[in-house]
């Protein structure tokens, strides 16, 4: 069979590969740490080529093991290099600022997230006054359509880019079926935001709007606030006060002229 190629038509390095499914797999399983064999048979890997695997990311700090040496999670590399990600991005570092204001201005929990494929990986989170616990935190990956963030980046694209359903269910709120989100999409278009009543995570309701300082946007922001909380006084300021940091965060946004354009 083939190696497989890019759309350049470059042959993908097996062994690069297999490593990145490796540390994908083990930072998927968050605080779930894995076996040899686990592993092996999850990525189809000779059990003796993923323990040479395994020694050598030991090694080097990308994987870590327990004291009997049977057990694998993530290494303390992977967070340094992520976190090189996000000091090394001008957008992160533009936006984050506005984050702050937003939380000042609101008291609520506000996130800048960044679209990866179907999926949404939170960059920057500012934690609400009250200490609101939601489940998302920097680094974090949830799908898109499951939360506002997701559903205003969607919302800047055209419905055929959708993937087909049924979509993964993250409360009885979720939109499972590509009509579902469309039609949804279709009144985020048209409100100029987005909206998440519970869909992601129940008793909270959030308000995403996408950064177009890329076409399409890459980029959003939103707000997270309990549905206890939420008065329509206080959903209008929500809504006054993201427009108003979304213009602030798009004017400051650094222009192409001189930064790499990352695909």
């Amino acid at each position: 069979m083939p190696e497989p190629t890019d759309e350049r038509g470059v042959r993908e390095v097996k062994s690069a590969a297999r490593t990145v499914d490796l540390l994908e797999l083990l930072a998927a399983r968050g605080d779930r740490p894995a076996r040899l064999t686990e592993l092996a048979d999850e990525l189809d890997v000779p059990r003796s080529s993923m323990y040479a695997l395994l020694q050598t990311l030991v090694t080097r700090g990308w994987v870590r093991t327990d004291v009997t040496g049977s057990l694998y999670g993530i290494g303390i590399h992977a967070l340094l290099t992520g976190t090189s990600y996000l000091d090394s991005d001008p957008r992160v570092r533009v936006v984050r600022p506005y984050l702050d204001e937003a939380s000042e201005a609101l008291g609520e929990t506000i996130h800048l997230g960044r679209l990866d494929g179907t999926d949404v990986a939170y960059l920057a989170t500012r934690e609400s006054h009250e200490y609101l616990r939601t489940i998302s935190r920097v680094g974090r990956r949830l799908p898109a359509h499951v939360g506002a963030l997701g559903k205003a980046l969607l919302a800047e694209r055209p419905d055929e880019a959708l993937p087909e359903g049924p979509y993964e269910q993250a409360t009885p709120h979720t939109l499972t079926t590509r009509e579902a989100l469309a039609a949804d999409l279709a009144r985020t278009r048209a409100r100029g935001y987005s909206v998440d009543r519970e869909e992601g995570v129940l008793g909270i309701v959030g308000f995403g709007f996408a950064l177009r300082y890329d076409t399409p946007a890459q980029d959003a922001i939103s707000c997270s606030v309990p549905v206890a909380r939420l008065t329509p006084a206080h959903e209008e300021q929500i809504v006054t006060v993201m427009r108003d940091i979304r213009a602030k965060a798009e004017a400051a946004a650094p222009g192409p002229a001189g930064a790499p354009r990352w695909r």
